[in-house]
């Protein structure tokens, strides 16, 4: 069953992605040769319209090939026939459609189970938050002028600012109670394991529901948090606090799944599906955000040399355009193997 999700998921963002960018280029006037779900062989296939519509062997991918997408190709109904803001738009709109399908999926989490309101449920004596005088049932609003919405970010902070914590300065820490906002400057206490903490109990666990207007808000705040925590993971991989040999793949990804369901399982299958939207929504934020990255061969490399277009009011080489990009799915498939590889060696240790 655990694959079963695997595959709905993986498919579904995909499919959305390429659905973007096949809206777009129909509403543009350029023509589609091929929309597909999946990669390899065909299995079956369908065209209407002047379009193939394709079910392909292999599930973790797909694509929406146009006509003329190395723009050398200029002739009626081409990519790169249509002017360099059309192009523009039909790029963005595969990332813009996966944080679009996030923020649905986030309406539907949000309105079942509601948000991690981040209230504090008690406090540890002797400890920083204790001696401030916070108390269970305060809101925290910031810490060291970050604002907080969700309690996950209370303990993401946490988690990812030990050296701030550990460096012995007092930080700001700002908190309601009822109509009253309390600020106070806590110096983290280290809890006996090197771990530096304020001395708040809470947990993202304990979840509040409110109405429509609140609900939208917090799916949009449910949004950025992915966004975030997929931009906090690029940046960790820049530093080199993060490896290859760290990241998983299509196949790490559907264990995940596959964990997280048998784990889910015993619950009922309502939090078996809440647990896989969650997972969804993350991914498809990864999708969107990995997408823009400025790197050739992905939607953001396009983009950037769209940008550049506009900018000069004159159009790229289309043949170096197309070498560059070659070069970098090249690279790309290389660094998914390198991945995929690490993936299936987990699988036997």
């Amino acid at each position: 069953m655990g694959i079963i999700f695997a595959v709905l998921i993986f498919g579904t963002l995909i499919l959305v992605h390429e659905f973007g960018h096949y809206l777009l280029a129909k509403l543009s006037g350029i023509v589609v040769l091929e929309f597909s779900l999946g990669m390899g062989p065909r299995l079956c296939s369908i065209e209407r319209g002047g379009t193939r519509y394709s079910l392909k062997l292999f599930p973790f991918g797909g694509s929406c090939q146009m006509l003329g997408e190395d723009m050398a190709d200029l002739q009626e109904g081409s990519f790169g026939s249509k002017s360099v803001w059309k192009r523009i738009a039909v790029v963005a709109a595969g990332p813009l459609f996966n944080f679009l399908l996030a923020l649905g999926m986030a309406v539907i989490l949000v309105g079942s189970i509601g948000w991690d309101e981040p209230i504090i449920l008690g406090v540890y004596e002797d400890y920083p938050a204790c001696e401030a005088g916070m108390q269970a049932g305060d809101v925290i609003t910031s810490i060291n002028g970050k604002k907080i919405d969700l309690y996950r970010e209370v303990s993401e902070y946490i988690d990812m600012h030990q050296d701030i914590l550990s460096s012995g300065k007092a930080i700001p820490v700002t908190w309601q109670r009822g109509e009253e906002k309390y600020t106070a400057e806590l110096t983290p206490k280290d809890n006996g394991s090197g771990r530096y903490i304020l001395g708040i109990q809470g947990t993202s666990s304990f979840r509040v529901k409110g109405g429509l207007r609140q609900t939208l808000r917090h799916s949009v705040l449910e949004v950025r948090y992915a966004v975030t925590t997929v931009i906090r993971g690029l940046q960790m991989i820049g530093r080199r606090q993060v490896t290859v040999d760290d990241m998983a793949g299509p196949v790490g990804i559907a264990g995940m799944i596959g964990e997280t369901y048998q784990e889910s399982k015993p619950d009922g299958m309502f939090y078996v599906w809440i647990n896989m939207l969650n997972i969804a929504i993350l991914l498809s934020a990864n999708l969107g955000v990995v997408n823009l990255l400025p790197l050739p061969a992905l939607d953001g490399g396009r983009l950037l040399f769209l940008l550049i277009e506009a900018l000069r009011r004159k159009r790229m080489d289309p043949e170096l355009e197309g070498k560059i990009h070659l070069v970098g799915m090249l690279l790309l498939l290389a660094l998914m193997a390198v991945i995929m590889g690490n993936d299936i060696r987990r699988l036997f240790v």
